[in-house]
């Protein structure tokens, strides 16, 4: 069976995957660009990047994937349903070349973009929408894209074999946390850390086999 995967979420070293409060001008809140800055260093994000160990953990966001779930709040920011023009913040040619399935409260009809991506809007719990991806994906592995709302109701819900998180040493203080509710997270999951020259430290949750 494909695996669910996550991958390059960036969290400061109090838990917190974006600040507050986010807006169209301000997607990560107060947080604004810091949590990602370990990125946009990398050749994975811009030609000329470094091609370090930040790198080679970067370039496994786009290995192996057939289809992608996000939540509402990465899809675009308070108030965008409703508009009716709002396509999401990534113009006419998203990233994520595959299926990708946006949860919220009040689905509209599915917009095919350029590159591949095809944006479907579902009421659903993470089972269901999670059997939906698989569907979708022909046999690869489902990214759960975020935000942390959702990556945190996916891991709660037993469905995530691989996480990889990225600790940013920046303390934001309010915002969204990923690890409320996860107490115990570590009783499931094999987990390493590496240490990289930016700064940053790289959680890798890998699920333990079933005994």
């Amino acid at each position: 069976m494909s695996l669910v995967r996550i991958h390059n979420l960036s969290i400061s070293l109090d838990g917190f995957a974006t600040g507050e409060p986010q807006s169209a001008e301000a997607p990560f809140g107060h947080a604004g660009e810091r949590l990602h800055e370990w990125m946009f260093a990398t050749r994975f994000w811009a030609a000329g990047g470094t091609t370090g160990v930040d790198d080679a953990f970067a370039q496994r966001h786009s290995a192996g994937f057939g289809a992608e779930i996000m939540g509402a709040n990465k899809f675009g920011p308070p108030g965008w349903r409703d508009d009716p023009d709002w396509t999401g913040w990534w113009g006419p040619n998203p990233p994520f070349h595959t299926p990708t399935f946006v949860l919220t409260h009040e689905p509209r009809p599915s917009m095919e973009m350029e590159g591949g991506t095809t944006f479907h809007f579902l009421d659903a719990t993470p089972a269901e929408a999670l059997d939906t991806a698989r569907e979708a994906a022909g046999g690869l592995d489902v990214r759960i894209g975020g935000g942390a709302t959702v990556v945190r109701d996916f891991v709660a819900a037993g469905l995530v074999d691989h996480m990889h998180l990225v600790q940013v040493p920046i303390v934001l203080g309010r915002g969204v946390r990923v690890w409320d509710g996860l107490e115990a997270l570590e009783d499931g999951y094999d987990i390493e850390a590496v240490s990289s020259p930016s700064g940053v430290t790289h959680l890798t949750f890998t699920r333990r086999a079933a005994s």
